[in-house]
């Protein structure tokens, strides 16, 4: 026998009442039933993004939200700043080119927050850019990027949006979209939406959609204006993934349960448990001044194949975490704690990795790291 725990940053796992809602006979997509289903989904959505804005819902990954974001808010030749600190932010750019718009790149070293002066001196260095395109958590390196400070120069100007990658954030810490002044903010479902890959969800701020009106840039299938005046008669423009949508209401109102501000604590905390681990057992993180709370990565110690760690644990101990991707691969291992993950979880994630690294002749001292996350762990049941 060999029980298994997804913990790699997405897919996450699916809770199981979520399984069995997703799991009744499929329904019609064009019928009151599913309409009330939707309608429901798409208001709920709105707590999860902070907004009072509409929240569209689309048969996609979170890049089909990233490409919409393009395709909706710019034109060919606009000039757009793209964050590109880990293979997230290089998307944007290559997103970007391919619809004909002008990327002007602020390379970030991985690992690194981007610099808001960085931000601010390319801004005006380039006064017609239009659009600044940045992860709030870039899932490559585990890093959380300074959305609220890049928000209060983006928002000083009517003809500058924020496009913010959400995928990874959204649900996971605080990201409010109408406090900070945010344009345009993405999610995906198998994030900490606790479903299946499939869902993208994008929200627009009334400037976003002012800009939207002049865009020229071509699309059919992601067109977002069509999303929003289908969504005001609680459907979609074109056939919804309906067994996903029917799980997103479930999932939302379990956040809505939780509440958001206890949803966000308990990400935190699991975090910050993850992190101290790292700590105790003498790894370097990947991310030590901008860590994100959705997942932490940290370089595998000399003399270990990260290849053959990260099978490992999948394989013979049961524990799906993640790799490093580029020129991180083989190099780095990275622990999600987002969605549907709870305190045993992160004691699994970190006592498999013990195991595993002192399987592949690491010299780490098995149970220290548990122990040091086991102290932060132990604050959800001393209130």
């Amino acid at each position: 026998m060999n029980k298994t725990y997804l913990l790699a940053p997405g897919p996450t796992p699916v809770p199981e009442k979520v399984n069995l809602e997703m799991a009744a006979p499929m329904i019609h997509h064009r019928t009151p039933q599913f309409s009330k289903i939707f309608g429901e989904a798409a208001e709920d959505a709105k707590y999860l993004f902070q907004t009072k804005q509409d929240v569209m819902i689309l048969a996609s990954t979170g890049t089909g939200g990233m490409e919409a974001c393009i395709t909706n808010l710019f034109s060919p030749g606009d000039k757009v700043l793209v964050i590109n600190g880990g293979k997230f932010g290089e998307r944007w750019g290559k997103i970007s080119q391919t619809y004909g718009l002008e990327p002007v790149w602020i390379n970030v070293e991985w690992g690194q927050a981007v610099k808001v002066a960085d931000v601010k001196a390319e801004l005006d260095k380039n006064p017609d850019i239009r659009g600044v395109l940045v992860q709030a958590s870039e899932t490559s390196t585990t890093v959380s990027h300074p959305i609220e400070e890049i928000s209060k120069l983006t928002r000083q100007r009517d003809d500058l949006l924020l496009v913010v990658d959400g995928i990874t954030a959204v649900g996971v810490y605080p990201l409010p979209m109408d406090e900070w002044g945010i344009d345009a903010v993405i999610t995906g479902s198998q994030k900490a939406l606790q479903l299946p890959p499939g869902l993208a969800l994008v929200s627009l701020s009334e400037k976003a959609w002012k800009q939207a009106e002049k865009a020229k840039c071509p699309h059919f299938y992601f067109d977002l204006a069509k999303e929003r005046k289908n969504l005001a008669d609680k459907t979609t423009a074109y056939t919804p993934a309906v067994s996903l949508v029917i799980g997103l209401r479930e999932v939302l109102k379990n956040i809505k349960e939780e509440g958001l501000e206890n949803v966000h604590k308990r990400h935190n905390r699991l975090a910050r448990a993850t992190r101290a681990a790292v700590k105790a057992l003498g790894m370097q993180p990947v991310a030590p001044d901008s860590p994100a709370d959705s997942a932490t990565g940290m370089f595998i110690p000399e003399g270990v194949d990260g290849g053959k760690l990260v099978k490992s644990l999948r394989d013979e101990f049961g524990v799906t975490l993640a790799g490093g991707q580029d020129k991180w691969k083989g190099k780095v291992v990275r622990i999600a704690h987002l969605g549907y993950v709870d305190t045993f979880d992160t004691v699994v994630a970190i006592a498999a990795l013990e195991m595993a690294l002192n399987k592949f002749g690491a010299n780490v001292q098995m149970g220290k790291g548990v122990a040091a996350a086991q102290e932060i762990l132990l604050e959800a049941y001393c209130k």
